[in-house]
């Protein structure tokens, strides 16, 4: 299992025996996630996961989440549309994969300003949904409903900054549709960073980079011109590359659409050496109250001085060690596909660097 990411597998909801609360007053409180969709049902599963549950958990899974033997309040959307409190602002933290982006959300929780929400599997249930194509009540309507429920405030006068997981990059463009006041991230490793994250996963990585594109296909994106027979053909690194390709011709679109008021672009390298910078222009991006105390603990805390998915000391220095070892263990493989996926960039139209970047 890939342990990088949250359970993005689009796997159907469970059934469950409890009945569906016709009262739902705790949705109020933000600490009841909103964890699942059914649309058989069109119903919601929430689970009860406290602000220190959110800020332990890596990912807000079933994996990560702490074990609950009680089944969880079902609700129906109708009821759910009826009991939303007034919403925090919302913004986005969009990614490409193994680029910081759950050490990012990790630094935007900081009470009195915003809550970080890592991969909440709703909306992979809604990505799912669309891409099996079963009926169901109207997207575009469960998609709003749905927002609104992550934009809950964990306290007043809170943002809420979500990180979907990859898969949901798709839903970009309707989310910040839906939201016109939200404001987005798009965060991306560069190319060989990339590549060699994938490769030192070794199997568990190259069968996640296909199992992406599979699903990026199924949304439009990536397309390339490759039929069954030559995406076949490819090795693991170059299917790899052509997902992160199509992710960053959606990060160019994202940005000619909405504008670079809204949205905004950064490279993990760029994050780790300029940490300060980063949050700072983040937070001028996200409209949050972070005065220069806040941000010198964030930068000194938790989320850039340990490990984000395993806890261990793991600062940046350790991180770029981490990933000159992957680099020249697969340095060939490396190196050849990199050529070849500027070949494919160049012939697409698509620039290796995103425009409207965050830091100068």
């Amino acid at each position: 299992m890939i342990t990088d990411h949250a359970d993005w597998t689009i796997a159907r909801v469970p059934a469950h025996s409890a009945a569906m609360a016709a009262a739902p007053l705790p949705l109020l409180d933000a600490t009841w996630l909103a964890h699942r969709y059914d649309p058989g049902h069109d119903a919601f599963h929430f689970r009860r996961v406290p602000r220190e549950t959110h800020r332990a958990a890596t990912f807000l899974t079933d994996e990560y989440l702490p074990q609950d033997s009680a089944a969880p309040l079902v609700v129906r959307r109708t009821d759910v549309r009826a009991a939303a409190p007034a919403p925090a602002p919302l913004h986005w933290i969009f990614h490409s994969a193994f680029c910081c982006s759950t050490l990012l959300a990790r630094a935007v929780d900081h009470p009195g300003a915003a809550m970080g929400l890592k991969e909440p599997v709703v909306l992979n249930d809604l990505i799912g949904w669309r891409r099996r194509g079963e009926p169901g009540p109207d997207l575009a309507a469960v998609l709003d409903d749905t927002l609104a429920l992550l934009a809950r405030p964990f306290a007043p006068g809170e943002a809420v900054i979500v990180k979907p997981s990859t898969i949901a990059n798709g839903f970009a463009p309707a989310l910040l549709t839906l939201r016109s006041d939200s404001t987005a991230l798009l965060l991306h490793a560069p190319l060989p960073t990339y590549l060699g994250s994938v490769a030192k996963k070794e199997l568990e990585g190259r069968l996640w980079v296909r199992t992406l594109l599979a699903g990026m296909l199924d949304d439009g994106l990536a397309r390339f011109g490759h039929d069954a027979r030559a995406l076949f053909a490819l090795t693991d690194l170059q299917v790899a590359a052509l997902g992160w390709l199509g992710q960053h011709a959606l990060f160019a679109e994202l940005v000619e659409r909405f504008g670079a008021t809204r949205v905004r672009t950064l490279d993990s390298a760029t994050l780790m050496a300029r940490p300060r910078e980063a949050l700072a222009a983040l937070a001028a991006l996200y409209r949050l109250r972070l005065d220069d105390a806040a941000l010198d603990a964030i930068v000194a805390g938790p989320a850039f001085t340990r490990h984000s998915k395993f806890g261990n000391a793991f600062d940046a220095t350790a991180r770029a060690a981490e990933h000159r070892d992957a680099a020249a263990l697969h340095a060939r493989e490396i190196e050849l596909v990199v050529r070849w996926a500027e070949q494919v960039a160049a012939t697409f139209g698509i620039a290796l660097t995103p425009p409207a970047p965050l830091l100068r």
